[in-house]
């Protein structure tokens, strides 16, 4: 397997806590956290990819790999995902590894009072992406059954109420940021030209239709230096699912029941009190999947809407 890896020991399933926040043994620990915290290694170009997991961290880093590119693929299918944006808090640190070029692309799904003190007095740009959580919570544990690093995720049921307790990684801290400003298109084109527009970095149009193209998730699917199947089993057992699953909004309405759904939005509500509103959020009567299905009178049949595809909206910073 080409390049390094973003771990650097046995995986185990177990957990530990730094300054309060659960992290999983082997790919992170106490003292690679402590070292992104603090260090001193941010470079005014450098490009942050901020994520809370199953976030749309692969759809970005795939981005803005072929905007760097001027939308030529080779750099997409020539190294792994994990070494073109390599991430921040992992036993093996971006900051840590040489011969990176200018700008780097880092990852991480550090909250803000952990992220690096020193990014605060440079330049360094920032995409952050946010999801609807209920859309997190289905992806993370199916994502939760094929990684080793993880903990059994048990039932649907058992997982979502270990969410909602926070018995996991801070998802509510991570949002509670109230002055970020909602820049993304409701388009993958919209969203690229966005991103080009923050970046510096306009792209004709024969380029930007190959970002477009080379990034749509069909093509990450397809592209095994960035659907981790190059990973061995030990860390992720594509045997029980695949790492890039189905890459669309609103598929929570397929896996909540009723119940779940108002005991979610009780603690949505309580957390976020205060925040501004997310493009999913919905009134309450709409949150909710239909209780019993409601027999419909005889009309011509319509055609099913398509899916989202969208993963994720980028927020841009600086």
């Amino acid at each position: 397997m080409p390049g390094p890896q973003p771990w650097g020991q046995t995986v185990s399933g177990e957990y530990f806590r730094y300054k309060g926040i659960l992290f999983p043994v082997g790919l992170y620990s106490p003292e690679s956290i402590s070292q992104a915290e603090n260090t001193s290694n941010v470079h005014d170009d450098d490009i942050f990819i901020i994520t809370y997991p199953k976030s749309g961290t692969t759809w970005m880093i795939e981005i803005l790999s072929l905007i760097l590119k001027n939308g030529d693929p080779s750099w997409i299918r020539s190294v792994p995902i994990w070494e073109r944006a390599p991430w921040c808090e992992t036993i093996i640190s971006a900051f840590t590894l040489q011969d990176q070029t200018s700008p780097r692309l880092l990852s991480s799904h550090l909250p803000i009072q952990l992220f690096p003190k020193a990014f605060f007095s440079t330049k360094a740009k920032v995409i952050y992406l946010s999801r609807n959580p209920r859309d997190v919570v289905v992806s993370f544990y199916h994502y939760s059954k094929i990684a080793r690093q993880l903990k059994d995720p048990g039932t649907p049921d058992q997982f979502l109420e270990n969410f909602l307790k926070g018995e996991g990684e801070p998802w509510v801290e991570v949002r509670k940021r109230g002055d970020l400003e909602e820049q993304g298109s409701p388009d993958l084109q919209g969203s690229v030209q966005c991103i080009c527009e923050f970046l510096g970095r306009p792209l004709d149009e024969e380029a930007l239709s190959s970002v477009v193209a080379h990034s749509t998730f069909g093509a990450m699917k397809a592209n095994s230096m960035s659907n981790y199947t190059l990973l061995p089993t030990s860390l992720l057992d594509h045997r029980q699912g695949a790492f890039l699953r189905k890459g669309v909004c609103g598929d929570w309405k397929n896996h909540f029941t009723v119940a779940q759904s108002e005991a979610f939005d009780r603690v949505y509500r309580e957390q976020m009190r205060g925040v501004q509103a997310f493009p999913w959020d919905e009134a309450p009567e709409e949150s909710s999947p239909d209780p019993e299905p409601q027999p419909k009178p005889e009309t011509e049949p319509q055609p099913e809407p398509e899916p989202d595809p969208r993963p994720s909206r980028p927020r841009l910073f600086r």
